[in-house]
This record gives C-alpha cells, structure tokens and sequence, in this order.
C-alpha cells in the first residue's frame, strides 16, 4: 500500500487492545505485527525522502555559504505533515490489509 495515499489519521488514537489483538489472540503478537510493518513503511519514506533531497545536494564544502532552498524546505514539511509509520500500520492492520503468520502456529498445525 502507498503511504501517501493512506486514510491513517495524522493525530494518535486510542485503540481497543482486545479487539485489536482478536484476529491474533495476542496482544503481544499483534503489537509485533504492527511494529514490523511500520518499520518497513518508515524505511520506505526515509529512502523516498533521501532520493527526493539527494536532488538539492551541495558538495562544496564552504561553509560561508549557507542558503536556504524553498523546494528542499517544501518536500520536507510535506514529509513532516504525513501521518506517522506507526499510524499508517495501525490503519492498515484495522481494515484487514495485511498479510503475516506465525511460523511457530503453522509448524503446530502439520
């Protein structure tokens, strides 16, 4: 899923544990689930944000000369205003759209 075209609040919400955690019976192993995808969607947004700003990059080692570039300060505050990695997992493991199992479970059942 695109994370900038997430319906993710931008603001936290306080979530129901139990009825979160029902699909896995585990509160910890749903926490886990959530934890993992928004590691990976934050490393999507820092490499999205690094190839993004790699565009404006100064190689001249001259400190005198510090200026300040609108479109550089624009892409950055889009990034900042996004709903946080956390936030966008959450969303997503709440409408059913991700994907994960347990090997230890699935080792039981053969």
């Amino acid at each position: 899923m695109d994370y900038r075209k997430s319906n993710a609040a931008s603001n936290t919400i306080t979530r129901d544990m139990m009825t979160l955690s029902e699909d896995t019976g585990n509160v910890y192993e749903t926490v886990r689930i959530i934890s993992k995808r928004s590691n990976q969607i934050a490393v999507e947004m820092k490499q999205d944000l690094d190839k993004k700003l790699q565009e404006f990059a100064s190689y001249n080692d001259n400190l005198e000369e510090v200026f300040e570039n609108r479109e550089q300060i624009e892409i950055s505050r889009y990034y900042e205003k996004l709903p946080k990695p956390t936030l966008i997992a959450a969303q997503e493991y709440t409408e059913g759209k991700l994907y994960y199992r347990n090997p230890n479970k699935d080792k039981d059942n053969f």
